[in-house]
Order: C-alpha cells, then structure tokens, then sequence
C-alpha cells in the first residue's frame, strides 16, 4: 500500500445515469478505502435516471445541484453546472477530482478543476472516434477532459494506445478495465427483480417461448431522420419476427425521442415500447436477450460483458475493441442494412455464436479497486 501521511480527499462528480452506473462501484470502492476521504457531487444533469442508480447501489450524494431544466440546450446546461459546481470545489477543496466518460459534466467539471488547480483523474480516458462531431457532443468533450486530465484510467489498451498519440505520458495512463462491468457483475449477481420476471411472463419470453431482442436508441446525432430511419427498420423486423422474438425498447426521456418513437413505432405489433428501466431491472433483461441493437455507448460494453451480440446503430464508434473481437458489429442506420444484418444474426445460429463466443476486451469486472490504488500510487 502506498504510503500516505493524510487521507487523499477525493470528490467524484457525475450528472446522468450511465455515468452513476459505472461510477457508483468506484464511489463504493474509496468509501471503503481507509486512506480515502469520498465526498460526491452529482450535477443532475439526468434527474429521474440518475436517481435510479444512486438508490440501485445505495450510494447517497454528499452535494446534489439538481441542474435539470426540461429541454435545455448545451449551452444553458454548460453554463449552471460551471456557475454551480465551482461552489463545491472551492468549498471541498478535494486533492482530486474523479470523473467519467464524456458527458457535459465531466467536460465543464474537468475545466474548473484546471481554473482551480486541482488534479482531474479521467475514468474512461482514451475513447476516440477520430470525428468531432459523432458522438455528439461527446467526441470533444472527452477531447477536453483529456487535455485538462493528470490521471488517464484507461478501459483497455487500445483506450491507452490513443492517449499515447496525443502526447500523453505514459506514466499518467493506468490500464484498468471498465468500472461498467463492475457494476453489472454486482447487479446481475442479484435476484431477478420482479418487474423483469412479470415483463418476460406477459410477453411470453423465456425457453421454449418467444425470445427477446432489445432496442435502445436516444443519442443525439440520431435525432431526425437517422431515428426515424431506426424506427422503420424496427417495425420491419418486428413484424417479420411476430412468432419468434419479442422486441422491446424501453425509450429515453428525452422528448425529442420520445415523439419520433411513440409517433412511428407506438401501434407496432410485437414491439413494446417501455419507459426508461432502472438500470437493476434493465441489466437483467439485458441478460435475457438474444441481441441488442443499440447506439448507447455503455450498452456496448455490457453486452459484450454478458456475451450478447449487440448492433451498433452508429455510423462509428469509439470503441473497436469490441467490433475487433466481434461481439460489436457496427450497422449504421440505414434501415435494409439494420434489417438485413439483424436477420442474419436470428437466422444464422453458426454466425450468431461467432459473435456470442467472442471474447469481451472491456476488463474483468474488477476496475474500481484499480482506479483508487492509481490515485494512491500517483508520483506527480
């Protein structure tokens, strides 16, 4: 164990719900570290979902900025988590600042700790698509995040191998895995909630009965007529399946989906529209799942850590790792593409198992005792 003379304060910050999925384990992780004072900041920039998690893991926010507005732009949501969180930090004064991915908040997070002078380690460092503008606006927010970082925790090499092209040193990159996993393997290690065990019985899905395929599509470079192309290949597939497989797609809050999805996929036989699951529920019945089609990041990554071959409704995506191994397959979203390579997944069992043995490269489920032994082990 490294040695310290005083506890390493350490303030985590994260507003929507991927980010508490992944980064609750890791909160978890330094409350039980004794060389660790944990304080967390949540900005809400999801406030319903990111309550779900928080009370899934029963981890409870030391400061709460509750920063939502209905429908507000990037800009107005940039500017209350800048003008709300620098409060916190001055008040915390943490030695460092945890945060995850590539959200707004991690971005304007990781600026004010650079205007305060306080270290950033970036969970999740490394994820590049190469395209500023896919995802967006998430491409240059971890862009941002990176610039500003001193510890990069990287979710695998490939993570790593991009932090090295961009002049980072290699002794700030740690190798740890994706806290993600860590989170499904505590998540799926429990009982099957009841909600998943009565969608499953009404639906009629399980052995010997229909099987399922899950859809989840929300991003914003998706909005308009790329959505709209996804809810026409959907209802295709659903209609052709109607004796085989069940679809379900629990849809985002956001209204922007929510409209598009409702209005084109609302009276879809064989598809059932859902509102957005917690995340505990939601990981079981990701387990049950024959495919996922999907254009979520972290979906990407629990997929492949619960063997589902999953396609990506994405024109890229910043994490080949998985599309290299073969669990991932990237189909865009043209709509005979969606069709014809979902298709090829139920009809082909010998191409199906291809993917589904793939092996998963996102870590072992074990990220978060990693990424607090970096910090303790950090030589400035």
């Amino acid at each position: 164990m490294s040695k310290i003379k005083k506890k390493l304060r350490v303030l985590t910050i994260f507003g929507t719900r991927p980010e508490a999925s992944k980064m609750c384990p890791v909160v978890l992780e330094a409350q039980a570290n004794p060389y660790i004072e944990s304080l967390l900041c949540v900005t809400a920039q999801h406030r319903q979902m990111l309550d779900q998690v928080l009370e899934t893991f029963k981890v409870v926010p030391d400061f709460d900025l509750n920063l939502m507005l209905p429908d507000q732009s990037l800009s107005q949501s940039t500017a209350a988590i800048l003008l709300n969180l620098e409060m916190v930090i001055k008040q915390v004064e943490p030695d460092w600042v945890l945060v995850q991915g590539d959200t707004t908040t991690v971005m304007a997070a990781a600026l004010l700790c650079y205007y305060n002078r306080v270290r950033v380690g970036h969970v999740e460092a490394g994820l590049r698509t190469g395209d500023k503008w896919q995802p967006f606006p998430e491409e240059v927010n971890r862009r941002i995040a990176a610039v500003v970082a001193d510890l990069h925790l990287a979710p695998t090499d490939h993570a790593r191998q991009n932090l090295l092209r961009e002049g980072i040193a290699d002794n700030r990159i740690v190798v740890t895995g994706n806290p993600g996993l860590d989170a499904l393997r505590l998540i799926t290690a429990q009982p099957t909630p009841p909600e998943v065990n009565r969608i499953l019985q009404e639906l009629k899905i399980g052995p010997d009965k229909k099987g399922l395929v899950l859809v989840t599509a929300h991003r914003r470079e998706n909005f308009g007529k790329p959505l709209e192309n996804i809810c026409s290949a959907i209802q295709v597939l659903a209609n052709r399946y109607a004796d085989r497989f069940h679809f379900i797609y629990p849809v985002h809050l956001n209204p922007h989906v929510q409209e598009t999805v409702h209005r084109l996929l609302g009276d879809t036989p064989n598809l059932t529209l859902l509102p957005p699951l917690d995340y505990y529920p939601m990981a079981h019945l990701m387990s049950r799942a024959r495919l996922i089609l999907t254009d979520s990041g972290g979906i990407q990554e629990e997929a492949a850590g619960l063997g589902i071959p999953t396609l990506v409704l994405r024109e890229v995506t910043e994490r080949p790792e998985g599309v290299s191994t073969g669990i991932l397959r990237l189909v865009g979203t043209d709509p005979a593409t969606i069709v014809n390579q979902t298709v090829h997944l139920l009809e082909d069992n010998q191409a199906y198992q291809a993917m589904a043995r793939a092996k998963n490269p996102f870590g072992d489920g074990y990220a978060a005792p990693k990424i607090i032994q970096a910090l303790l082990d950090f030589q400035p």
